[in-house]
């Protein structure tokens, strides 16, 4: 990401990193877990806390895994995980999606998870991306698509407020419908679109995390009218996310 056009929405206090260190590529790769095999280089762009890209690198091992990010802080905690489990084939290294510090042609899988919502030029990190894949190699992207969110009972109001912070910070809430032709003008082929839900059974967790981004915004009547939705008994929030597996041809 480049800071002087872009401000990641979601921010680096504790709550923003407790809630992104939950997911794991069984809940949030499991679409590309099928295309990974022993032996494979693999990058994760936008890694984050790293427990995504511990676990793909498991999956590779022995193959190299990089874990790219533009924030030190969160690389920190990433390499400590990477630790805890004994992982020697994972590194992380702090840079930009823009400037990959890769050769060209030279891994054989990229994952990229949550990280294109916030851009103000994807089309320039898929370039990047295809830069650095091998002929034959294969990108996975999954991001959030706030068009089909369900929220139950509704609230559309605090969503909207949300989506227009993101939208001020340079980023695009409806990216994961447009994968399909980012991909396809970046070059790649055997493109493949999926979604689904995600529903988070304490809703709480999901509207805290959203309410902290709209208090830091000076948006408090939102964050609290989040945050008072989530007590009711019925409430219900359900993500949709849209997935993309891509090859580029060679």
């Amino acid at each position: 990401m480049t800071p002087d056009l872009e401000r990641y929405t979601p921010g680096h206090d504790t709550c923003a990193v407790d809630f992104m260190a939950a997911r794991r590529a069984a809940t949030h790769a499991g679409f590309f877990l099928p295309h990974l095999a022993p032996g494979m280089s693999l990058l994760d762009l936008g890694c984050g806390p790293g427990t995504i890209t511990t676990d793909l690198a498991a999956a590779v091992a022995p193959g190299h895994v990089l874990g790219l990010d533009q924030q030190a802080a969160q690389l920190a905690g990433a390499r400590t995980r990477a630790g805890q489990r004994g992982l020697t084939n994972v590194e992380f290294q702090e840079g930009s999606c823009y400037e990959i510090p890769l050769d060209d042609r030279s891994v054989d899988r990229v994952f990229s998870h949550a990280l294109l919502e916030h851009l103000a030029h994807p089309a320039r990190a898929l370039a990047e991306i295809h830069r650095v894949l091998r002929p034959g190699g294969m990108v996975g992207l999954c991001s959030p698509d706030w068009g089909g969110f369900l929220l139950s009972p509704p609230l559309d109001d605090a969503v909207a407020a949300y989506t227009r912070l993101q939208q001020a910070n340079g980023g695009d809430p409806y990216v994961g419908r447009k994968f399909g032709r980012y991909l396809r003008d970046a070059g790649f082929a055997d493109i493949f679109l999926d979604a689904h839900y995600e529903r988070y059974a304490d809703p709480s967790r999901i509207a805290g995390y959203l309410a902290t981004q709209l208090d830091l915004a000076a948006q408090p009547t939102h964050a609290g009218r989040l945050r008072a939705w989530a007590t009711q008994p019925d409430a219900m929030f359900a993500q949709a996310w849209v997935t993309a597996t891509a090859v580029r041809p060679g």
